[in-house]
């Protein structure tokens, strides 16, 4: 037993040797292309049969998808130090460390968050013992196993095959059809449906969202270790953001809630809204999370529509912009007024202030663009480096919601470039607090969305183009619950979106159109008095 032990301690020694380069850090580009392909044929034949929580859908997409859609993430080993996996978003179901981490994303082109798959690999393990870790076996004494989170440790393997499931589904039909009609068959047709719509959360949250956090088990820094590589036959890297994470003394100052002291640019919404003036105002939220769910895309999102406000009418000191984990975009005509999305007092401030102040918004416009949770959450920064999004570090739909609650502008657009929209769509449809607020988005309900085509579109919206017209004309995205917000508010999409009217006979010259709708206009001398009248029931 001893030198059976020995003998796999030593085969160990020599692959990890292999493994790794003359620097000590790369893999060599035979092993690796193998351990990518044996993950990737796991995801396309074997996942479905262990997983419980995939729809025959995903299945059928999984199954069919090509290698060269599929981008790869690999964590490397390094000599006496094994590696710990990190979710923003829930634990995962073996918290224990491990050799390396392989991740495939079939999905390179959408937001996050979206379904990624999660390998770990371990070392100096047999065949046998592999098995009895529902692993898959790769020689060279290498076990493969896959990576879920631990609220779904019972949907690890599948208890029933898909048959057995189709049938106890078919057998509760018929309960339902063979009860007496009435109040108690309503009864029971609701408690099935809260438990189909209870078994869709669970079915997203046992799914990965996003590409995890990989550390050295005694990396007291967490460096990021999983890094996306070039293979041939395999989809390209995404063009990742070089950005710069916020000094310890900002990250203090934010989680103790005193970012008046110690920010290095002050936000003074109160400077926002004159007395005399209505003005059009927007807030650009794109929060990033981490840099490695940072592109260069979402640099390019967030100064098309920058761009695009700016050709509407909106003042540059009316655009607030809050990016990534410095708040810096380097586009140098667009840095003004941009502060890092790790500010989210500043930015629920900033917009509850917008909607509280009386005569202050004539058009309030939203647009999101951060990777979100698969229930709407959005993720702004990791600002403490720990990998998990706390309290302080997202932003709910519920927080969302109660800062534009009642809000005092004429009409607020929410346009939302990413994934899960959902829960927003279908809150917003329900609300009696929230009569001019309208969403517009290109996800449906909760799907995730793809590239950027979304921002690319309404990037070009004209000073002379109607919302309602242009939004009909890509109402393909467009998902139902989005389509009931829009019919049950239609006039607030039946003007431009500075608020000017969609056809006027005869037609307004540009010059009138800046003067009476564009950018800011002056109040009338009796809306000025009132407005000093209600101001001390504004927030101090």
């Amino acid at each position: 037993m001893v030198m059976s032990r020995l003998w796999e301690w030593l085969i160990s020694m020599a692959i990890l040797v292999e493994l790794l380069g003359a620097e000590g850090s790369q893999f060599k580009a035979a092993r690796l292309h193998r351990w990518s392909t044996a993950s990737l044929s796991y995801l396309k034949s074997s996942l479905c049969q262990q997983v419980s929580f995939l729809s025959d859908s995903e299945c059928k997409r999984l199954a069919e998808i090509p290698q060269t859609a599929v981008a790869v993430y690999v964590a490397q080993p390094r000599a006496g130090e094994k590696l710990l996996t990190i979710l923003p978003d829930s634990g995962l179901s073996s918290g224990a460390a491990h050799d390396a981490v392989i991740t495939l994303d079939p999905s390179p082109e959408v937001s996050f968050g979206h379904p990624v798959t999660v390998f770990y690999i371990d070392f100096n393990v047999n065949e046998r013992r592999c098995g009895t870790r529902d692993g898959l076996y790769l020689g060279n004494y290498e076990c493969m196993t896959l990576a879920l989170k631990s609220r779904c440790e019972n949907l690890l393997k599948r208890r029933t095959s898909r048959s057995e499931r189709q049938n106890a589904k078919d057998r509760a039909r018929k309960r339902l059809k063979a009860q007496a009609p009435g109040s108690g068959l309503k009864r029971e047709v609701r408690n099935a449906g809260g438990r189909s719509r209870r078994e869709e959360r669970l079915v997203g949250l046992c799914e990965i969202h996003f590409v995890p956090l990989v550390v050295g088990q005694k990396d007291g820094s967490k460096e990021q270790r999983l890094r996306c590589v070039e293979q041939k036959g395999f989809a390209p890297c995404p063009r990742p953001l070089t950005i710069t994470s916020p000094n310890p003394a900002v990250a203090n100052c934010e989680l103790n809630k005193n970012t008046r002291r110690c920010h290095r640019q002050q936000l003074s919404s109160r400077k926002s809204c004159l007395m005399y003036q209505t003005c059009d105002h927007g807030v650009l939220l794109s929060g990033g999370w981490k840099e490695h769910l940072t592109y260069q895309r979402h640099v390019y999102n967030v100064v098309h529509f920058y761009r695009m406000l700016r050709r509407n009418g909106f003042r540059t000191e009316n655009i607030k912009t809050f990016f990534a984990g410095d708040g810096q975009i380097p586009v140098d005509e667009e840095t003004e007024d941009i502060y890092p999305a790790t500010e989210k007092v500043m930015i629920r401030s900033h917009i509850s202030y917008i909607c509280r102040a009386v005569n202050c918004a004539d058009s309030l416009v939203l647009y999101l663009n951060s990777p979100t949770r698969n229930d709407g959450t959005m993720l702004l920064w990791d600002v403490n480096n720990n990998g998990i999004a706390d309290q302080k570090e997202k932003y709910t739909v519920g927080e969302l919601l109660m800062d534009l609650e009642g809000c005092n502008a004429h009409r607020v657009l929410i346009f939302v470039d990413q994934s899960y929209s959902g829960t927003l769509a279908k809150k917003l449809l329900s609300s009696k607090k929230h009569p001019n607020v309208v969403l517009i988005s290109n996800s449906r309900g909760s799907e995730f969305t793809w590239g950027s085509s979304f921002t690319q579109f309404w990037a070009e919206l004209q000073p002379d183009q109607c919302l309602i017209d242009y939004f009909f004309k890509n109402v393909a995205w467009a998902s139902p619950s989005i389509l009931g917000i829009i019919e049950s508010t239609p006039g607030l999409l039946n003007s431009t979106i500075y608020g000017g009217a969609c056809y006027n006979n005869p037609p307004l010259t540009p010059e009138e159109v800046k003067r009476e709708y564009m950018g800011c206009q002056n109040l009338p001398t009796a809306v000025w008095y009132q407005t000093i009248q209600r101001k001390e029931d504004l927030p101090h």
